[in-house]
């Protein structure tokens, strides 16, 4: 059982370095389908992996000054708290007695689904809205970015979603994330979207993970093992990705993805 933990913390690590996403989408539905890992602590133990695989991130990034600290300052606004509530509330409710494992695994299914239909229609919403300029819709829209307290507010807002799905499904601090940064700022390079999503994702997923360990949904031998695999995952993954077209991976991974969150729904 083991190296089985090892290998899937192997191939979730070459997913991520390939990708860039997939961590918390891959490993949490492989836990709980594949190796009968009881849903809150396949959730509870991934969100510590995801913090500590994706923790270095940080460091490269800050050092070439792409991360927007005022934007994940905005995100863990909403993020962090709404993190502790959805903590609090299941905790009181018998989250360590397995009484969420339905709820964790619907709302799993819902948050991969968003999240492969965000890899899927990154490019094609984008392109719908600069098709459609001048439709009131798109107007206000537009509009919301454009004013300074309003898409700041927005950004808190996305946070405290990204909060409490997070808490519950370990995903959607990635490509949601990243799809929302988008449409939000699109001032921002790609790279800084990318590196301030990463930002936010990590504290997230820490303080997640941490809540998840307090009430003891966290399974550290288990932790350890994928760790021992993701690590050196991520360098083959980061090899690999150079060499592989990203139009193949990406929609690859999202129709992985579409499957996996239709089987936790039905």
């Amino acid at each position: 059982m083991e190296w089985g933990f090892i290998l899937a913390g192997l191939f979730v690590g070459i997913m991520v370095g390939m990708t860039g996403v997939g961590g918390g989408s891959l490993m949490t539905p492989i836990l709980i389908f594949g190796f009968s890992i009881q849903p809150a602590i396949a959730v509870g133990t991934d969100l510590l992996f995801a913090a500590i695989t994706k923790s270095g991130g940080i460091w490269a990034y800050w050092r070439h000054g792409v991360v927007k600290w005022n934007v994940v300052m905005r995100l863990a606004a909403g993020s962090l708290p709404a993190t502790l509530i959805t903590l609090w509330v299941m905790n009181a409710t018998g989250m360590h007695e397995g009484d969420h494992n339905e709820l964790i695994t619907k709302a799993l299914g819902v948050a991969l689904i968003l999240t492969s239909s965000a890899l899927l229609l990154k490019g094609w919403i984008g392109r719908l809205l600069r098709a459609q300029e001048g439709h009131p819709v798109v107007n206000a829209l537009y509009s919301l970015r454009q004013d300074e307290g309003h898409k700041a507010l927005f950004t808190i807002v996305t946070g405290a979603l990204l909060g409490v799905m997070v808490t519950l499904s370990s995903v959607g601090a990635g490509a949601l994330g990243a799809v929302i940064l988008l449409f939000l700022y699109p001032k921002m390079k790609g790279v800084e979207i990318v590196a301030t999503d990463i930002a936010h994702a990590v504290p997230l997923t820490f303080v997640a993970g941490l809540g998840h360990s307090a009430v003891g949904t966290v399974d550290w031998s288990l932790l350890l093992y994928l760790l021992a695999g993701s690590l050196p995952g991520i360098v083959i993954g980061s090899f690999l990705g150079v060499r592989i077209s990203d139009q193949i991976l990406r929609p690859l991974l999202a129709i992985i993805l579409i499957l996996i969150g239709i089987k936790c729904l039905l």
